[in-house]
């Protein structure tokens, strides 16, 4: 596969054998994973959060409990000042959602200066693989911080590994020391250019990086139009209809005008598997997130069934925003769900 990371003047993409799968304007706003200076406004001992000023109109959301059990912060009070990462940018009427456990990625490895816990990621599937990782990490963090070794550290030497990550610390105690001197909210330390994440997160994936091209943005600027329309066009003649609801996304597979050739059956099947990737395409590109809901044609056979969700699991296997392909539900619609990060491409367009 043809994987390219590129920097334009105004944006940065990611495309995957000539197709657009990611578009990140300059002007997006989107500060997910900025770590910075907040203030509790309010405590909701009912709803065991707090509300704070991190500099915008909208207060941001952080839980009062980390979801780590090696969580290693202390209990927060009204009035606090503290470091918080944005985990969610805000979405509509809904303001950013904070975490005091704090992630710094690498290429290698995701530190953690508030935690404790040693992990490996789910991509890397090979246990003898995943236990000289445990280790490796175990031995780099040595109890000061926690770690997750990402999918390139299958390949790297525990030296790159071990460099990386005192880096990052490094990183992090000069943070620590800055945000002492106080501030106003919203004082933002750390925070990466758009085109520095999408390199490391998809540095195990073999992408090129490159600088945009007149032939390139033209080709871009014509499949960025896709990401307004409802109606997408597949290549064999039939469509998906993409309708975004308040509580999810409803993706609709049609025959439409495919060719009749051959049996019913065998054009079912072929339309949904091409669907698959049109729609992984397509929920990338918009960066579509929550639950989504997939309306694939009818199929008679569990085997071709099978093939579908078998294709959509491999269409969405690059895709660095963590992706779940839960199966089919008792209606026959594909359940699926994806992480919340930034804002979808449409609002930020």
């Amino acid at each position: 596969m043809d994987r390219k990371i590129i920097k334009g003047d105004t944006y940065c993409a990611v495309t995957e054998d000539g197709r657009l799968m990611e578009y990140i304007p300059d002007n997006s706003g989107d500060q997910s994973g900025s770590i910075m200076l907040g203030r509790i406004n309010r405590l909701m001992p009912g709803m065991n959060c707090a509300f704070v000023d991190i500099g915008r109109k909208k207060d941001g959301f952080l839980p009062a409990e980390e979801e780590s059990a090696s969580f290693t912060g202390a209990g927060i009070r009204s009035g606090d000042t503290l470091l918080v990462q944005i985990k969610k940018e805000e979405t509509g009427d809904k303001g950013a959602f904070l975490t005091r456990d704090i992630t710094m990625p690498g290429r290698y490895v995701i530190l953690m200066p508030m935690n404790r816990y040693t992990g490996v990621s789910s991509r890397i599937r090979e246990e003898e693989t995943r236990e000289r990782l445990k280790r490796t990490g175990s031995a780099v963090a040595d109890g000061r911080f926690g770690l997750v070794m990402r999918n390139a550290a299958a390949e790297a030497a525990e030296e790159e590994i071990r460099n990386e990550a005192e880096r990052l610390y490094a990183r992090w105690k000069e943070i620590s020391e800055l945000a002492k001197d106080g501030g106003k909210p919203g004082r933002t330390f750390g925070t990466d250019d758009p085109f520095s994440r999408l390199k490391e997160d998809y540095a195990a994936g073999g992408y090129e990086t490159l600088t945009a091209l007149p032939d390139l943005r033209n080709e871009i600027g014509s499949q960025l139009k896709q990401a307004s329309e409802r109606t997408v066009r597949l290549p064999g003649g039939g469509n998906i209809v993409i309708d975004r609801c308040e509580a999810m996304t409803v993706i609709d597979v049609n025959t439409a005008s495919s060719a009749p050739g051959g049996s019913k059956e065998r054009t079912i099947l072929e339309t949904n598997l091409e669907a698959c990737e049109t729609i992984a395409q397509q929920v990338r590109l918009r960066n579509l997130a929550g639950i989504i809901l997939i309306d694939f044609i009818d199929m008679n056979t569990e085997t071709d069934r099978s093939l579908v969700s078998d294709k959509l699991t491999a269409c969405f296997a690059p895709d660095r925003i963590k992706t779940v392909i839960h199966g089919w539900t008792s209606l026959g619609l594909m359940e699926m769900t994806r992480k919340r990060s930034r804002k979808e491409t449409g609002e930020i367009l």
